[in-house]
């Protein structure tokens, strides 16, 4: 190994000025057996670089090569494996592992022990060394930077080899010394030892002269002993008046210090004053109502815009009096107390005069709606009137009541609602629920009444006029009503009997006239025309039309009135026992605590279900109309609906439109799932007659209706892939029962069914162009192509048959391996037997039989599908394929016997012309 070391050091470290410490013979882990040399260096120029170099001999075995060199600041961990038992492997934690066995452990451990003296001497990052015995591990010799200017001139061996000796080195100065003192004695380098002695010899004479020196020096440090002993005396003088200064002084220190206590407390009571008069300028300026608002808050008018705004600055101005933060101590001041019960009585007060006034806005707005709706009603119930004529007019109108007038009116008291809402949350809630209570019995009543006439328009019968007979008399009704919301006007929590009263009777009056419009006669789709369809389409349309708008209009007007909006939660939460179709609006209530909240969203769409609901039962009602009328409105419902619904969602998703019209929408989609299902039943119970012709199928026209009227409908809809779905039941469900129908059929053949049926589905899809429908009109045609050929050959059979029978027994011969020029050499088909069959077939016969199968053609085919002439046309090809075989097999067979058909093929385009022209 020490052969190894002196080459490798000669040959590949010393051109690189590099110095070899140690080595080890190692291979790789696990795989083939190469050896190699891990070489642990050091740079012989500063700084220092310690490296691990990979060195391995050349494929020729005659020197060595340099392969791979890691730096020692990159290697993180040495992995012994085994620090009690020997084991030659080892690992090296590069940037990757790196894994070895060394020829022996003795090698391995020597090379880890160098590795931790380089790690120990050169690197500030230590390496980490796992499993490794810890006598390997000695610590270097400890090394002070006075001793050792610059660790590079220290060295570390490989294997066994200690540290060399450290020396310290010559400034520039000592060695410019010792070279003039080896210049003054000759022997300084022939004779070590002589110089060495010279040398001890002249210190030994220096000594001596410092010795005498210090002993001549003796008198002149008694004398400046003596001067110390002065200097003592004089700093004892200093000190004994310094002492008569600080009595004298100590007076003048007392003096002051009472000046001093004398102008503090000066100024501790000009702070104090300055802080309470700013204290009571704080409480003036933020507790101080004016004397003008007082007024307004007491005795302002609510009905005028002059008014209302003075009351809204007055409001807010009380509102930021008792909001105002105050500093620790003024609650306790009798005057602060005194001035917020004050404003405490100007809130109640004023919120009391507020909710009282707001009610009875409530209330007249109410009663002059019920009048115009009364006036509206009472105008077709007036004796001797021609209440057809009337009820034909006044349903040109279908249009719900603006309430734009009222919203306008009472949105001038917003800021007064949210002043409410934030100083007295009790009459806030009174006032939202006296509000949902009067609007939910005004629009339950106009709603009701626009949908019955919406009922009448779409039936087109006067008789559902009688209604409004049945109504009470216009003026005891408004009485009645008024005053039950007078009475509930003084308090706003109170009961609300005579309005629910009112308004179930009406409600329950209303409910019975609209079911009678549902137990009309069911109509067929074939009662009614385009128009119909076209003009329900627009009946139930301009509903939706008119709803949408009624409902954001309310809805935005209830999220500015009650200013919902602006805050994402309120002090106050709908209990889980909360009934919003009862009329009820309960809640768990403590004046002195808020409660938890909901969202401003949830209170909306709560206010909004309340109010309008009786909006999605009466839409569920005419879609139950518009279905019974006619149950392909389905379509235009569904078309119509998902519009609004999409519409809805686009603005808000979560609002009270769009989740009605979405639940609306999921019956609507039942409906049209249901008409495909009707359809699909009504074609497995198709019954055929047993003495007539089958001809089109009817559920094939009636798909056909339906698939023209869907892709009318259907143009650009956002639910095209629902409409696609039925296509594809539909389609299916034809299909089998066509095939169904064509199997029990006894008059018409299987075959004209399936092909005049088949040849009319791919017609109606080829002319609609049903873009998910491709696939089944290409079998379509399929189907119509192969049930034409098969009723051809069927029905056109063999028209020859013995001439056919004939060159049957002809191709058996060939077949069986007679020569086609031998077949008539053959007794049973020589020339005589072959004229003679061909003299049973002159041309007058074969028109015959070709005029007898037109008329058996004609009668299974239908004059719907006008398919006789293709059929015609095709036995005629059919026919022609037949006569020129016979042609190939009598000029194969028999060439130059002159024997011929009797008839040509022009014959044959002749007799099948004059045939369909004469019928």
């Amino acid at each position: 190994m020490t052969a190894i070391k002196h080459a490798l050091q000669r040959d590949i470290f010393t051109p690189n000025d590099e110095r070899l410490l140690s080595i080890v013979n190692v291979c790789k882990a696990g795989k083939k057996k190469k050896n190699c040399f891990l070489c642990a260096t050091v740079t012989t120029e500063r700084p220092v670089q310690v490296k691990m170099v990979k060195v391995k001999k050349s494929d020729k075995g005659d020197f060595y090569k340099r392969q791979i060199a890691w730096a020692l600041r990159d290697l993180a961990v040495v992995d012994a494996k085994d620090a009690i038992k020997e084991n030659p492997e080892f690992d090296l934690h590069f940037e990757k592992i790196y894994k070895w066995v060394a020829s022996s452990t003795a090698e391995k451990n020597a090379f880890i022990s160098c590795i931790w003296k380089l790690n120990q001497r050169y690197l500030r990052k230590k390496i980490d060394f796992v499993n490794v015995s810890s006598q390997l591990l000695e610590e270097l010799p400890k090394v002070t930077e006075e001793s050792v200017p610059s660790g590079e001139n220290q060295s570390v061996t490989g294997g066994d080899e200690e540290v060399v000796d450290v020396y310290q080195e010559l400034n520039a100065r000592e060695e410019q010394d010792i070279e003039i003192m080896m210049e003054g004695c000759e022997c300084a380098i022939s004779n070590a030892e002589a110089f060495a002695e010279r040398l001890s010899r002249e210190l030994q004479v220096l000594d001596g002269a410092n010795i005498q020196s210090i002993m001549a020096s003796e008198k002149q440090v008694n004398i400046l002993m003596k001067l110390l002993d002065e200097a003592l005396k004089e700093v004892d003088q200093i000190e004994l008046k310094l002492s008569s200064y600080e009595e004298m002084l100590q007076s003048v220190k007392e003096q002051m210090d009472q000046i001093s206590e004398s102008n503090h407390l000066i100024h501790l009571s000009n702070t104090n004053n300055v802080k309470l008069l700013s204290e009571i300028e704080f409480l003036v300026n933020h507790m101080d109502l004016a004397k003008g608002h007082i007024k307004a808050l007491q005795e302002g008018d609510l009905a005028s815009s002059r008014g209302i705004e003075a009351c809204t600055n007055a409001a807010d101005a009380l509102l930021q009096c008792m909001n105002v933060a105050l500093r620790p101590g003024h609650d306790m001041l009798l005057a602060v107390k005194q001035q917020q019960q004050r404003f405490s009585d100007l809130r109640e007060h004023f919120a009391r005069r507020l909710a009282s006034h707001l009610n009875n806005v409530f209330v007249q707005q109410f009663t002059q709606a019920l009048l115009q709706l009364y006036n509206r009603s009472y105008f077709l119930s007036v004796p001797g009137h021609d209440q057809s004529s009337t009820l034909a007019q006044h349903s040109v109108e279908l249009a719900l009541p603006n309430h734009h007038p009222f919203h306008r009116d009472l949105l001038r008291y917003a800021k007064l609602m949210e002043w409410l809402k934030s100083t007295d949350y009790g009459k806030y809630e009174g006032l939202t629920k006296n509000y949902m209570d009067y609007l939910s019995r005004l629009y339950e009543r106009e709603i009701k009444d626009f949908f019955e006439v919406a009922k009448i328009k779409m039936t087109g019968t006067t008789k559902e006029s009688k209604k409004f007979a049945t109504l009470p008399r216009k003026e005891s009704a408004v009485k009645q009503e008024t005053e039950s919301l007078h009475g509930s006007s003084g308090k706003l929590t109170g009961s609300t009997s005579s309005l629910n009263k009112l308004s179930v009777q009406s409600s329950g009056n209303r409910r019975s006239q609209s079911s009678s419009l549902l137990d009309m006669g069911n109509m067929s789709a074939s009662d009614l025309d385009v128009a119909d369809r076209t003009k329900f389409d627009k009946i139930f349309e301009q509903v939706l039309s008119e709803l949408e708008p009624l409902c954001l209009a309310e809805q935005d007007f209830i999220s500015k009135f009650f200013k919902l909006q602006q805050h994402q939660s309120m002090p106050g939460t709908m209990t889980e026992a909360e009934d919003i179709d009862g009329g009820t609006l309960s809640r768990q209530h403590n004046a002195g605590a808020p409660l938890p909240v909901s969202s401003e969203k949830d209170m909306i769409r709560q206010m909004m279900i309340k109010i309008f609901r009786c909006i999605e039962p009466e839409l569920n009602n005419l879609i139950a109309l518009g279905d019974k009328i006619d149950s392909f409105n389905s379509l235009y419902m569904l078309v119509k609906m998902s519009h609004h619904v999409w519409t809805a969602q686009n603005v808000d998703p979560a609002s009270f439109l769009s989740t009605t019209l979405g639940n609306v929408l999921v019956t609507v989609k039942r409906n049209f799932d249901k008409c495909i299902s009707n359809q699909i039943r009504q074609m497995e119970e198709v019954k055929i007659s047993k003495k007539s012709k089958v001809g089109i199928l009817p559920f094939v026209a009636e798909f056909e209706e339906f698939a023209g009227l869907a892709e009318s409908i259907f143009k650009n809809a956002e639910r095209r892939g629902d409409l696609d779905k039925a296509y594809t039941k539909l389609i299916r469900g034809v299909f089998v029962n066509v095939e169904k129908v064509a199997n029990e059929s006894q008059k018409t053949p299987r075959d004209v069914v399936m092909m005049e049926n088949f040849h009319h589905i791919f017609a109606t899809l080829s002319r609609l162009k049903i873009s998910c429908l491709e696939a089944e009109k290409k079998e379509a045609k399929q189907k119509y192509t192969d049930h034409l050929q098969s009723y051809v050959i069927y029905s056109l059979g063999q028209p020859l048959e013995k001439l056919n029978h004939f060159f049957e027994g002809v191709e058996a011969r060939v077949a069986q391996g007679i020569r086609e020029e031998e077949v008539s050499y053959q007794l049973a088909f020589n020339k005589q037997e072959l004229r003679k069959v061909i003299k049973e077939y002159p041309g007058k016969e074969v028109k015959k039989g070709l005029d007898n199968l037109y008329k058996k053609v004609d009668k299974h085919l239908c004059e719907e599908e006008n398919l006789l002439q293709v059929v015609w046309h095709s036995m005629q090809d059919e026919f022609i394929r037949q006569y020129k075989h016979f042609e190939g097999l009598i000029a194969r067979c028999y060439p130059g016997s002159g024997v011929t058909m009797e008839f040509t093929i022009q014959d044959i385009l002749d007799y099948c012309s004059s045939i369909a022209q004469s019928h």
